[in-house]
């Protein structure tokens, strides 16, 4: 039965790696090499949160052909990328750019982080303050006086 699990594992996990068809492949390991490269870094369209090369959708299929027809017609990695974006959009980056339009992007999280960080500062303050500031009641002193006086 363990033997069966590990082997259904082991096939569960190859299976991004059967996303790229042999009929896509390109000859020249040096193309296929960029070609890899740059799938890796464009969003599949129909799984969002996937790379075209991990994904075995009908879509991400035609951009890894595109991605490899361009680059056999002698593009740079940065055109064939730039082709890809002309297309259909900066979303299919996996890394969106740094720019103008972006910068919400980049800032929101650390910016949403040091905002939390700053109100957590402020509460744990005004709590250490209002806890110092109470006066002791009548009964409180007296045990206070009988303590110190042990």
């Amino acid at each position: 039965m363990r033997a069966l699990l590990a082997i259904f594992a082991v096939l569960l996990l190859s299976l991004p790696a059967l996303a790229v068809r042999p009929d896509e492949m390109l000859s020249d390991p040096g193309l296929e090499s960029r070609a890899k490269t740059i799938s890796e870094g464009l969003r599949c369209l129909v799984c969002q949160n996937q790379s075209i090369e991990d994904s075995d959708a009908d879509l991400a299929h035609d951009l890894r052909v595109i991605v490899r027809e361009r680059l056999t017609a002698g593009d740079t990695n940065q055109q064939a990328i730039d082709y890809i974006v002309a297309r259909y959009g900066e979303y299919v980056l996996l890394n969106p750019v740094l720019a103008p339009h972006t910068l919400l992007l980049w800032i929101a999280a650390p910016g949403v982080l040091l905002i939390g960080g700053v109100v957590v500062l402020i509460a744990a303050r005004r709590k250490r303050r209002i806890a110092t500031d109470v006066p002791l009641s009548a009964e409180e002193a007296a045990a206070l006086q009988e303590l110190e006086e042990r």
